[in-house]
This record gives C-alpha cells, sequence and structure tokens, in this order.
C-alpha cells in the first residue's frame, strides 16, 4: 500500500517547531492581524451565534497560520539538509 504522507512530513507537521529570527517576526505580524479582526469583530458585530463562530473561525485562523509559518520557513540550513 502506498503511503500519501511521507514519515518526514508526518513528523513536521507533528513535530515542535521553536520560533527562530525568521519566524518570529511573522509570527508577531500574523497575531497582531488576527488580533485586530478580533477586536473589529467583537466591537462591531451584533452578539449572537454568528458572532461566537466568527470569533471561533478567527481563531482557528490564526493557528493555521502559525503553523504554516512554523512548518514551512524552516531555516535554510534544515532545508538543505533534504
Amino acid at each position: 500500500m502506498t503511503k500519501y504522507v511521507s514519515e518526514r512530513e508526518i513528523n513536521n507537521r507533528f513535530g515542535f517547531h521553536p520560533a527562530t529570527n525568521q519566524t518570529r517576526p511573522l509570527h508577531e505580524e500574523s497575531r497582531e492581524a488576527f488580533t485586530d479582526l478580533a477586536h473589529w469583530v467583537n466591537e462591531t458585530l451584533p452578539e449572537g451565534r454568528e458572532k461566537s463562530l466568527c470569533l471561533t473561525a478567527i481563531q482557528e485562523a490564526a493557528m493555521w497560520s502559525n503553523a504554516a509559518i512554523a512548518c514551512n520557513l524552516a531555516p535554510l540550513e534544515e532545508k538543505n539538509e533534504e
């Protein structure tokens, strides 16, 4: 049976990715952008299920943003080892 995802990819997806000098500014920029959006939603939209779901979706998108940065912007030295 052929594996759809390589062992390396699984380890990358579930491994720990500490912030680096390259990724730290992007994490901070992402966090600021999503926080600003969440504040806008909280201050602007009427209370209700939709607002709650919107905030949850923003939180989920923020987590995926951080994962994209952490998993795909490894230091150049690591990428050269592939």
